[in-house]
């Protein structure tokens, strides 16, 4: 069987709150790591977030 095209990710706060969201992306167009400004609830303010692994 193929492998699917999009892979499960989590993005991590980079602020040390421990906070993280799980998403989707595209392995096969977004080849680089992720890094996206979200909202972060326990610093209550819009962070960086990076890419790592699901546990």
């Amino acid at each position: 069987m193929a492998k699917p095209a999009t892979i499960k990710i989590r993005l991590n706060s980079t602020a040390g709150t421990g906070h993280f969201y799980v998403t989707k992306k595209n392995a096969k167009s977004m080849t680089e790591k992720m890094t996206v400004r979200k909202y972060d609830p326990v610093k209550r303010e819009h962070v960086e977030y990076k890419e790592g692994k699901i546990k």
